[in-house]
């Protein structure tokens, strides 16, 4: 297991660069980088010089970042009225003044060091604005994950033992149903009902906490914490759950046709003994192993749409605002950390089947 282990993660290196040369090269090709969104804003407001040495006057930032990555280009559409001086200024401080390949690799370089440099327009490292959206997006993938299981697994398990029967139909249909609505238009739904949009004003619509949350006590901010995140976390379960629960079923069917079940029954043992005691650890194993998977695909993806809906400043808003604005150093320095973070959960899955099930042999299926 240890010689499958070190090739996995040898294997990230080159992952992660194919990762960073495909998404860095695209950027290459898509028009409008941050010094254009810089010469729209400053010839919207009509102030050149004192917008960019001020940094807020004419809207443009205080350009000092290291500047190794995205794409620039010397003719840029709008900037017909600006000094060239002040375009090339604006490149020398972005660093596209460099060729292409000479900022990748300083951007490659920076980041083995783990240094994943600033924001171009908000004045605060890569890391920190990560950091700082990280609660959202954890509660948001938590929270659904837990909550996906806790209702699948149960449910799926009992479909598996009804099958065919009523309750297998009826509830079949409800997941269905579940499965075919969007988040987001449930999202939208749920604020109709219960955040005040047309009949009952149960939850909060913004953030995670209230503004008086420093001042609670423990049980009050555990209250309000919940409270603000009860409907988006259902918004993000409603279908994440119906995959689940019939991958349970499916496994739980499965096994429950083999011959070991038809012999522990024969012995006389207790249906109840025969389910939890004999199938639930087979079938559950693909069930179980893939928590970690399932938990970073909803991190990750935590619903930009979702986000916006209930006013939550997560990692997804963050990557859609950054790739509008043509936030380089955002948009590269989240792409290789979640990269990294999937590729070990990856690991960790393989991990978990493992763990599961001791028989499970990554190194002799390889051989």
């Amino acid at each position: 297991m240890g010689a499958y282990i070190l090739r996995r993660l040898l294997l990230i290196i080159p992952t992660l660069l194919g990762i960073m040369v495909i998404n860095f090269t695209l950027v290459q090709f898509v028009p409008g980088g941050p010094i254009e969104q810089i010469i729209a804003n400053i010839e919207g407001q009509g102030d050149v010089f004192g917008g960019f040495a001020g940094g807020d006057a004419g809207g443009a930032p205080d350009v000092g970042g290291p500047g190794e990555v995205g794409g620039g280009s010397s003719e840029y559409a709008g900037a017909r009225g600006l000094p060239p001086e002040f375009i090339a200024e604006l490149e020398r401080e972005f660093g596209f003044d460099k060729p292409p390949l000479e900022r990748f690799l300083n951007m490659l370089w920076n980041y083995l060091r783990l240094d994943f440099g600033e924001s171009y327009f908000r004045s605060i490292s890569v890391i920190e604005l990560v950091l700082e959206k990280m609660p959202v997006s954890i509660s948001l993938g938590l929270w659904s994950t837990v909550i996906a299981y806790l209702i699948s697994i149960p449910l799926g398990i009992r479909k598996a033992v009804k099958d065919g029967s009523s309750f297998d139909t009826w509830t079949s249909g409800l997941i269905i149903v579940a499965y075919a609505i969007p988040g987001f238009l449930f999202a939208i739904l749920l604020v109709v009902l219960f955040a005040g949009g047309s009949y009952l004003q149960i939850f909060p619509l913004r953030g995670l906490t209230s503004d008086n949350f420093e001042s609670l006590s423990l049980w009050g901010k555990i209250v309000d914490y919940f409270w603000h995140i009860t409907l988006p976390v259902v918004a993000s379960t409603i279908s994440a759950f119906a995959t689940l629960t019939l991958l349970t079923k499916n496994s739980f069917l499965d096994e429950i046709k083999k011959q070991y079940v038809m012999t522990a029954r024969a012995k006389g043992l207790k249906e109840s003994r025969v389910l939890y005691g004999h199938i639930f650890r087979n079938a559950m194993l693909i069930v179980i192993a893939g928590f970690p998977a399932v938990f970073i695909g909803v991190f990750f993806t935590g619903s930009l749409l979702i986000e916006t809906i209930f006013s939550l400043d997560g990692l997804g808003r963050l990557g859609f605002e950054a790739a509008v604005a043509r936030d380089y150093p955002v948009i590269f320095g989240t792409l290789f950390i979640f990269g990294l973070i999937g590729l070990v959960v990856g690991i960790l899955s393989d991990l978990m089947y493992v763990l599961v099930d001791p028989r499970i042999d990554f190194e002799k299926r390889e051989g």
